[in-house]
């Protein structure tokens, strides 16, 4: 595949060249994770888990992207994605990428990570290098927690080869018969039940959970040799397809595909160097993966599991606590209850996650709305949350069993969390909430929530708009916006899109939300139009992709016009700034760090016009625009435009944590000269807000 980051000798204005491709822009934002991993300034355990991230998001990536080029190359789709190049092209590239990733993940772990943890008392054990007591207490362990669970499985010509789960650790064991001197081939699955790593007595040294296994092979096979033994894991197709107009029921639609799911294709095999041919032929041959397909790794295997390591008690070794603070406006007095529904009665409230707590702001929304005598109704929608025992689904099943009326529209294709999905979903059912499952052919990904009062013989509307999922484990360390409003034009747009998702209709305006894909891409187009038109057009916008061709096609019409465009875009970023003659007026830069920039923030205009915000759920995809329910409101507030423009400013002046993208589409982090950290200059913000008096500006 030819370089698809840079060929002077294109005209990029009209060819597919004018874009960058969307699965390699997204290995360029791993690669941004993995060189913060690198980052030898932060705290060690930060860059242990960012490493387990780098590795978690690649696996995502496998099931997911690489699994559905895989599909193409197999149904001979011959239609090109925007940039021109085939599903072959791309997994050449990928491949190639992602090996030479693979490089520093494993320099980065034995070279780097692990001398720099074994100096703080951390360290990585193998059999040899533990004393005669700490093997005794590995022996211990083996048979009294691991041999349990372990289910040796043997191929003969009664016992055929065994299906290898999707992201199982597994070990290929060859053994000798010492009667019949035949050698005979068994595989033993790494329990995923238990621990990556077995910790040892002082909390302070991990010993990889395959090792232990590897070491007491001769008790799963008595009275047989022990020939080698290797480590491998799988990686499957692991996205729904679902034909929702050919499905009686979703529910079981679904169910059913998350069955067939665990025996989809295997896109990757990893295994160690000195695996043998023999081995790797035969793993190869038994579970039909191309020799591409194989990624060797020196490093542990599933460095996922770095994640243990990383909750370990070590606040010297972390990022300094953070507790999210209470909103001035949602804070009660001493000695008085707060009247939430008041706060919002007075003026919209504009909620910045982690810095404010989601705990009293979002969640103290529900719980009130679940307890309050006044609330005749709620209505949600819930993409992922942290499970049954989320506070936020008690509240809505405390609702309901007071005799409220509760509507969830529950995404059951939240990718990866289908299986949770379904299992709180019955649960929300059993307690007599209205479970509503989509619409056929979209994805529900809109953020809201709609709580209607009894209020003095009327009836009043008070909601939440947002960027992020009601799940309050992940506001901890997402970046999230989110509107609480008693705007009752919002919430009548909020009454028709609930009877949208729940009921027969084809609503197709609305007050003030813009819904996708009803009303929201035309009224973007409008707006960059709007900007391209005017002499001092400027367009800023953060957003965690930039990828849909119509859109970046529009932006670099208005860059042509002479609009100034400042992007703030976390992962895929398809269109190329700075480019003479196509985006020569357009910069895009990327902040990575402490916190998973979430949250999507749009403003057109200029200080002599006025400034046009809109924040909500949706990225520039075309998913999100054509194919997902998405739900955007417009902050009209000067206070609280005031706030968007803070967080917008103080994202474009980060030179600590900030990545600029070239027009050769490469990323280059930027050169640091004020030393200014955004998410540290956010937290400083959100205290400042608290203590009623302006921040102190950063050194």
């Amino acid at each position: 595949m030819a370089d698809l980051r840079d060929d002077p000798d294109v005209d990029l204005r009209s060819t597919p060249a004018r874009f960058l491709n969307r699965e390699l822009s997204w290995l360029d934002f791993n690669e941004r994770v993995l060189a913060l991993a690198e980052d030898p300034s932060l705290p060690l355990l930060e860059r242990v888990k960012l490493l387990a991230i780098y590795a978690d998001n690649l696996d995502e990536f496998f099931q997911v992207r690489v699994a559905g080029l895989r599909e193409q190359v197999a149904r001979r789709v011959s239609t090109p994605p925007p940039d021109g190049h085939s599903a072959s092209e791309q997994l050449q590239a990928i491949r190639e990428r992602v090996r030479d990733l693979g490089k520093r993940q494993s320099e980065l772990f034995h070279s780097d990570l692990a001398p720099a943890l074994e100096a703080h008392g951390i360290r990585f054990s193998d059999w040899l290098s533990l004393d005669d007591d700490d093997r005794e207490y590995l022996v211990a362990e083996f048979h009294e927690r691991v041999f349990p669970v372990l289910t040796p499985l043997a191929v003969d010509p009664a016992h055929p080869f065994p299906y290898i789960s999707n992201l199982s650790m597994n070990l290929a064991v060859f053994v000798r018969d010492p009667v019949t001197d035949e050698v005979r081939f068994a595989r033993v699955k790494v329990p995923p039940i238990l621990p990556r790593f077995v910790v040892m007595p002082d909390g302070e040294r991990f010993v990889p959970l395959e090792t232990v296994i590897g070491e007491h092979l001769d008790a799963l096979f008595p009275g047989m040799q022990i020939v080698s033994h290797h480590t491998f894991r799988v990686t499957r197709n692991a996205d729904l397809v679902v034909e929702e107009e050919e499905a009686d029921d979703l529910l079981l639609a679904i169910e059913s595909e998350l069955t067939r799911q665990r025996f989809g294709r295997v896109v990757r095999l990893e295994v160690e160097p000195d695996m043998s041919v023999d081995t790797l032929s035969m793993l190869t041959r038994e579970m039909n993966v191309e020799p591409d397909d194989v990624y060797t790794s020196s490093s542990p295997l599933d460095m996922a599991g770095l994640f243990s390591v990383h909750a370990l008690d070590r606040p010297d070794l972390k990022f300094p606590g953070w507790s999210p603070v209470t909103p001035p406006r949602l804070a009660a007095t001493a000695g008085e209850k707060l009247d939430l529904f008041g706060a919002m009665r007075e003026g919209d409230i504009l909620l910045h996650h982690p810095y404010d707590s989601f705990t009293t702001s979002v969640q103290s929304f529900i719980e009130e709305a679940a307890r309050d005598p006044d609330v005749l109704a709620i209505k949600q929608t819930l993409y992922r949350t942290s499970g049954p025992g989320s506070p936020i689904v008690r509240s809505l099943i405390k609702a309901a069993e007071e005799g409220k009326q509760v509507v969830v529209l529950v995404e059951l294709r939240a990718r990866f969390d289908e299986e949770t999905n379904i299992e709180w979903a019955r649960a929300l059912e059993e307690a007599g909430v209205h479970v509503v499952y989509g619409v056929v052919g979209l994805k529900t990904h809109t953020k809201t929530s709609l709580v209607v009062r009894a209020e003095q013989g009327r009836v009043r509307r008070y909601a939440h708009v947002g960027t992020g999922n009601y799940n309050d484990k992940t506001a901890r360390t997402y970046e999230d916006i989110g509107l609480l409003t008693a705007d009752q034009d919002i919430g009548a747009d909020l009454t028709d899109l609930f009877n949208f998702l729940t009921g027969y209709s084809r609503q197709d305006r609305f007050r003030k939300l813009l819904i996708a894909p009803v009303t929201l891409r035309d009224r973007l187009t409008e707006l960059v139009r709007r900007e391209a038109d005017a002499d001092d057009g400027h367009i800023v916008f953060k957003c965690n992709s930039v990828a849909d061709p119509a859109m970046i096609d529009e932006l670099y019409a208005a860059s042509r016009a002479g609009t100034r465009i400042q992007i703030v875009v976390r992962g895929i970023c398809c269109l190329r700034p700075g480019v003479e003659g196509l985006s020569e007026t357009i910069s895009a830069r990327s902040v990575v760090g402490r916190y998973l920039e979430h949250s999507r923030i749009y403003r057109f205009g200029s200080q002599e016009r006025g400034y046009t915000y809109l924040m909500g759920s949706a990225d520039l995809m075309a998913r999100n625009l054509d194919r997902r329910v998405e739900a955007v409101v417009p902050v009209t507030e000067p206070r609280l435009q005031a706030r968007l423009e803070e967080i917008l400013q103080t994202l474009l002046a980060d030179d600590v944590l900030a990545w600029e993208l070239g027009p050769d589409g490469g990323w280059s982090k930027v050169d640091r000269t004020t030393g200014l950290d955004s998410h540290v200059r956010l937290q400083e913000l959100a205290l400042a807000r608290v203590a009623g008096g302006p921040p102190s500006q950063p050194a």
